[in-house]
């Protein structure tokens, strides 16, 4: 009779084994596929409540590793306590009420979003709204891999084989959400679409639980966790360790692309995707680049991250993004290849799993909460680089003396290299370039002479020190906020002060003469704000159409440049986001331009959409100076926008809409929702004679709307003034759509 019953367990496992390289896959693949859709899809949501920040998405990443967290914990639980029949009852149990919240939405309370607090604010926003499907969506993945190590497949002694399967499915969702999802369907589209594939996923996931139910034994090969030896604690110390920094890298790389390059949404998800292919790449039999292969890579990309701060690589934003990128995969790649060598067997494979989730959220925390708030600049990323050298093989092989000796001889060179920098601000210009050259090969020299971790952790420290150090701005001030890093520098002649955003000029006053005499008296704008520029001549023209500005709302505050273009009798509201710009502004140590022109004038903080909105005030002229950045706050430039800001305007007035940008050309958008609300829209872009000249005037792209061409005055016969023809193949943006990489190949093509 047992034998008959042994026969009969194997024959039920030979035939559920036949479905299980389709379905364990197929459901693996799907549950990733929707936990990572959700990702970019609900910051997407998310972001006008906040004012469109980079830093939506580095407090999006902390919810979303502390939900896999909740997660794996939850699979782990099931998988020690319960049957394999009952664990999986209860898992379709957990999906099926999961599915009553659908479909997906921000949840009541969290229309306004506080002035104080807001990662925690945050944080309970995506709890409310997502994390109950999020948290099942999370446990399938483990609890499928579990279950699969139960199935009697051949390959179920190594159902780490499916991790690859699921983190390729992650991996798909982000890199076709900004090139293919976002551009061809609104948002209310893809919630439904996600919606259907939940139900899908909750579908295959029954079936795998009949499966599982009908061959609830351990597999033959398949050793229960009983029997297997507990991991130690410095082994679990180690899963930890090795999942952090990655995790945390991926935070960090993400606020330096944003500070240095562009904060640009359809680049948030690249460091994200390029995490889960390492996944894919190391957590399989053999592995798209061999372990020795990558950590003889390691030294390399260190020094790789040491030429940034170079002032001969910085303009070349392109070779600056891919510096980042490809030195953050190697270093992905080794600490996860080191996470691979040390799983344990199949049987502790949900605990594995919690401890690398508990790693992730020890890394995203340090990144995305502790980091902003104890430095002022994105000092975590070298902090994490460092970490992941150290915590390379053989770092400490010899012992601390050796690791001393090293380290010492990297600090040699530090000394060398910082007298290159010292000597870098005292030379005449035209010898700056062989001492960059110099500090760009010394460096890539010694990867030839020496390859010790111990001795690039010295190399290291001196890259990571000297970078900070910036002699062709030298820093006055610098902060950081939830919106940012701001930084308060003067350029190289010492004549101009500017108000750097990451790379992005926010504003810029002359303080000196060329012979370095200080200058006094009423500061005149510069940058894309002077007197007779695209953005002067509109405020001037609407002011004399209408012989009179009484109100005049101004959304953006910079340095509080605009200030100095009030004329008596008017009153100018300025709508400011972030409260450290509104500090910098005011301080007449620093920018004289509102302490002199405008000390009186009123700055309401919080999003404009809003606070905007909000107001009982009606305005002759709205100007609109939030898009210069390299990251627009989109929904500030949507029909639902417009709709809010005609409703503040008055029956004559004008709304100016400042859209220079590095990154996207905004003429064809703005010039949509121009036709689309019944406006008359005409636009001025730099002429080919325009350059910036020795008083740091810019040339801008300004467009102007009004009901009425009468509005306008001359400003259309002026030069440069052109009328805006809408293209029929350019829809309007809406709160529900919004077509940013079309903006983004625009740019591109006018180049």
């Amino acid at each position: 009779m047992h034998l008959d019953n042994d026969i009969n367990l194997r024959l039920t496992r030979a035939r559920a084994g036949r479905f299980a390289p389709v379905l364990y896959p197929g459901a693996l693949f799907l549950s990733a596929l929707l936990l990572f859709a959700i990702q970019p899809m609900f910051t997407k949501m998310v972001l006008p409540r906040i004012g469109g920040a980079a830093a939506v998405w580095s407090i999006a990443m902390i919810f979303f590793q502390t939900a896999l967290l909740l997660g794996y914990a939850y699979a782990h639980l099931l998988s020690r306590t319960l049957s394999l029949a009952l664990s999986a009852l209860v898992h379709i149990g957990l999906l099926a009420v999961a599915a009553t919240t659908l479909p997906i939405g921000i949840a009541h309370g969290f229309e306004t979003a506080p002035q104080a607090g807001l990662e925690f604010w945050l944080l309970a926003l995506f709890a409310t709204s997502i994390g109950l499907p999020f948290v099942a969506l999370a446990a399938s993945a483990p609890l499928l891999q579990h279950w699969f190590a139960a199935s009697g497949h051949p390959h179920a002694a190594n159902p780490y084989l499916l991790y690859a399967a699921s983190n390729l499915g992650s991996f798909v969702a982000l890199m076709t959400y900004p090139f293919i999802v976002e551009p061809l369907s609104t948002l209310h589209t893809q919630i439904l679409t996600w919606s259907f594939g939940y139900v899908l996923l909750i579908m295959l996931i029954a079936v795998a639980a009949v499966i599982v139910a009908r061959t609830d034994k351990p597999s033959i090969g398949t050793p229960d966790p009983a029997k297997v030896a507990a991991p130690t604690m410095a082994e679990r110390g180690m899963w930890t360790v090795f999942a952090a920094i990655p995790a945390g890298l991926v935070v960090a790389v993400t606020a330096a692309i944003s500070a240095d390059l562009a904060a640009a949404p359809f680049l948030w998800v690249l460091p994200l995707s390029l995490y889960l292919l390492t996944f894919v790449a190391i957590f399989r039999d053999r592995a798209w680049v061999t372990h020795g292969r990558v950590l003889s890579l390691v030294p390399f990309a260190a020094v790789a991250l040491t030429a940034t701060g170079s002032a001969v690589i910085r303009p070349f934003l392109s070779v600056l993004l891919a510096v980042h990128l490809v030195s953050f995969v190697v270093l992905a790649l080794a600490c996860h290849g080191e996470l691979y060598r040390r799983r344990p067997e199949p049987a502790r494979l949900t605990e594995f799993y919690l401890w690398t989730s508990f790693g992730g959220v020890i890394g995203g925390i340090f990144a995305g909460l502790i980091a902003p708030h104890v430095f002022n600049g994105i000092a975590e990323y070298p902090i994490l680089i460092l970490a992941a050298l150290l915590a390379m093989p053989g770092t400490f092989a010899g012992g601390p003396g050796r690791f001393l000796r090293q380290s010492g001889s990297g600090l040699v060179l530090a000394t060398l290299a910082a007298t290159l920098i010292w000597l870098r601000v005292r030379v005449p210009a035209n010898a700056v370039l062989p001492i960059e050259i110099g500090l760009i090969l010394l460096p890539g020299a010694m990867v030839l002479v020496r390859r010790q971790p111990a001795w690039f952790f010295g190399l290291a420290v001196l890259a990571f020190v000297t970078a900070c150090l910036d002699p062709a701005f030298p820093r006055i001030e610098q902060v950081r906020s939830f919106y940012g890093v701001h930084r308060v520098v003067e350029d190289n002649t010492g004549q101009f002060r500017l108000l750097m955003h990451g790379t992005t000029l926010h504003g810029a006053e002359r303080v000196r003469i060329a012979d370095g005499t200080p200058l006094t008296g009423r500061p005149e704008p510069t940058t894309y704000y002077y007197f007779g520029g695209p953005i002067g001549d509109a405020i001037a023209a609407s002011r004399a159409a209408q012989g009179r500005l009484g109100r005049v709302a101004v959304v953006g505050l910079g340095t509080g440049s605009l200030a100095c273009h009030r004329q008596d009798g008017e009153t100018w509201t300025f709508f400011e986001l972030d409260p450290h710009v509104d500090r910098i502004a005011r301080d007449p140590t620093l920018f004289r331009f509102f302490s002199t022109c405008g000390s009186d004038m009123r700055v309401v903080l919080g999003d404009a959409r809003l606070t905007l909105a909000a107001s009982p005030d009606r305005y002759d002229l709205i100007v609109l100076d939030a898009f210069s950045s390299d990251a627009i706050p989109v929904h500030l430039l949507t029909r639902e926008a417009f709709i809010g800001y005609l409703s503040r305007l008055t029956a004559h007035g004008v709304i100016v809409l400042h859209i220079s940008n590095r990154y996207m050309a905004l003429w064809r958008p703005a010039a949509a929702i121009g036709i689309a609300e019944g406006l008359v829209a005409y636009g001025k872009g730099p002429l080919p004679t325009d350059t910036v000249d020795d008083e740091l005037r810019v040339p801008a792209e300004v467009v102007v709307f009004a009901r009425d061409v009468r509005d306008l005055g001359d400003l259309p016969a002026r030069p440069g003034w052109r009328l805006l023809d809408p293209d029929s193949r350019v829809a309007p943006w809406t709160d529900d759509y919004a077509d940013i990489r079309g903006a983004i190949l625009d740019r591109m093509l006018r180049r």
